[in-house]
């Protein structure tokens, strides 16, 4: 005995049946109809016409194929999923006294001790013998062009280079060798006054720093008016409303 689909003449859903079924029942509209009529209708529905009618349920007869499910199927396929796996785990395990580490095992040589130490203190101080000079070399020089800061802005814009009581002023020198300066004026300049500065803040730096006559291409300076911001490098100076 084999099953066999075919097509609802009713409401076209699927049926499925027996071979030796000379009749087959659909399961959504319980529509009884010949099976060789439903074998046709699957392989051609052209032109048919589902008349999605309404049939109460046959009483005395089957005629759609279901398989029966024992009940102790599904419970006995899980339990010999779980055994599987228990056996699986209990042949991985590891005996602890088999791969025990003591202290001893891991406890490294003294010498081998002292030469790590060693070799961290000979890179911390590698590390303090370059920064250092580098740290002195820029806090002097920033005291010293903070010193004569009023020179770069005389005659062109007012700047408030005095400190309040938080150290804070209307400018800032910062980089590893001064070479970034921001300034605050409550007065509008020009690009050539902006350029100016520029000017005047690499002339102090460099006489500060024992720098080449030409060292600007690493120097920028930005100056904040009410209006506009101008940025100037040694390419020029660029400006933004």
């Amino acid at each position: 005995m084999a099953t066999q689909q075919g097509m609802c003449r009713n409401c076209g859903a699927l049926v499925i049946f027996n071979d030796r079924d000379e009749n087959c029942e659909c399961v959504f509209c319980h529509c009884v109809f010949p099976s060789s009529e439903a074998i046709a209708l699957l392989e051609n529905s052209e032109g048919h016409e589902f008349k999605n009618e309404t049939f109460e349920k046959q009483d005395g007869g089957k005629h759609y194929y279901a398989t029966p499910v024992a009940p102790d199927i599904v419970s006995k396929a899980v339990e010999r999923d779980k055994i599987s796996k228990q056996n699986s785990k209990d042949s991985l395990k590891i005996q602890p006294s088999e791969f025990e580490v003591s202290p001893n095992d891991v406890k490294a040589p003294v010498k081998y001790v002292i030469a790590l130490i060693a070799a961290l203190v000979l890179v911390v101080g590698v590390v303090i013998a370059i920064a250092l000079p580098m740290y002195n070399f820029r806090s002097k020089l920033s005291a010293a062009v903070r010193s004569d800061i009023d020179s770069v802005f005389t005659d062109i814009c007012e700047v408030d280079t005095t400190d309040d009581e938080d150290g804070n002023c209307a400018y800032s020198v910062y980089g590893r060798n001064c070479q970034n300066l921001k300034v605050q004026t409550p007065d509008e300049i020009k690009r050539e006054e902006a350029q100016q500065i520029f000017d005047r803040y690499c002339g102090l730096r460099n006489s500060m720093g024992s720098f080449s006559s030409d060292k600007t291409e690493d120097v920028t300076v930005e100056i904040y008016t009410p209006t506009n911001i101008f940025k100037v490098t040694s390419s020029g100076v660029e400006l933004s409303e």
